[in-house]
């Protein structure tokens, strides 16, 4: 028998200020502000930067594995498009992406230029080196097969079944796959927690480029997200593109613009040593 207990409001006060002096120590450390979005049109790779392009068409999934320091650039250049992302280290597919930790450490749930994104061992497995929009949504998740149904009333492919096949062909269980990172989906919270859809956010050509901190597998599904508003079923292809890869500076944005990537950054290195 589970029994709840019920916390006064002065408890509850007193667990909010605990927690809004924790995130104020926490934002104080800042030797680098971060930017604002990146300029659109996103700039021209140069061809011989390029190791691989792919255009993923709406309703499926594609997977990849990616070296340490490799981008992706992911691009929506054919029109709108919620990319879903999963991810996990070459090395040890038991460390995987981790969205809790990545919002719980960071401060915040939004994503954008400047910000790294954690596995579940406290190590940086992406930074967040270009993005136009900033509209990505670390806390609903991907579409299933029950709310494409309930919304569009027939069968659709959805990102779950989708992370369920590209998992198996990787030699993975349903079992390893982490929460979802919705690309290109603007969610917001408001004060009630109440998820918004938020379609300002976003813009024409909007892209982002991620840098792997790791020797990484990647998993993509291009599905509606479930607070997607339009009526139909009408995912537009994605492209990713793979970039060589560049030795990042010790001065890089995203090492060093919160104390939490720095403690990140050095979990990294000492995993490798």
């Amino acid at each position: 028998m589970t029994t709840h207990v019920r916390r006064s409001p002065e408890e509850i006060a007193a667990n909010r200020a605990r927690y809004e002096e924790h995130q104020r120590k926490g934002l104080e450390f800042a030797p680098k502000a971060l930017p604002g979005a990146s300029p659109l049109p996103a700039p021209e790779i140069a061809y011989d930067k390029i190791v691989h392009r792919e255009v993923i068409p709406g309703g499926w999934y594609w997977s990849t594995r990616l070296r340490k320091h490799e981008t992706l650039r992911l691009s929506l250049d054919h029109g709108f498009s919620t990319l879903s992302l999963v991810a996990w280290s070459a090395a040890d597919t038991s460390e995987r992406l981790n969205l809790p930790d990545t919002v719980k450490m960071q401060w915040t749930t939004a994503l954008g230029k400047g910000r790294v994104i954690f596995s579940d061992m406290g190590r940086v497995m992406f930074s967040v080196t270009e993005d136009s929009s900033g509209a990505h949504d670390a806390l609903m998740g991907g579409s299933t097969l029950s709310s494409n149904a309930a919304k569009y009333g027939e069968d659709k492919r959805n990102t779950r079944d989708n992370l369920v096949l590209l998992a198996t062909k990787a030699g993975l269980d349903k079992r390893d796959i982490p929460s979802v990172l919705a690309l290109f989906a603007p969610v917001r919270v408001d004060r009630d927690g109440t998820f918004l859809w938020k379609p300002e956010l976003l813009r024409s050509g909007d892209y982002v480029e991620l840098r792997a901190e790791m020797d990484l597998i990647v998993g993509f599904s291009n599905c509606p997200h479930p607070l997607d508003p339009d009526p139909g079923y009408r995912p537009n292809p994605v492209t990713v593109t793979r970039i060589a890869a560049v030795e990042p500076s010790t001065e890089d944005l995203c090492r060093t613009a919160t104390a939490e990537a720095v403690r990140g950054f050095e979990n990294n290195v000492l995993a490798a040593i």
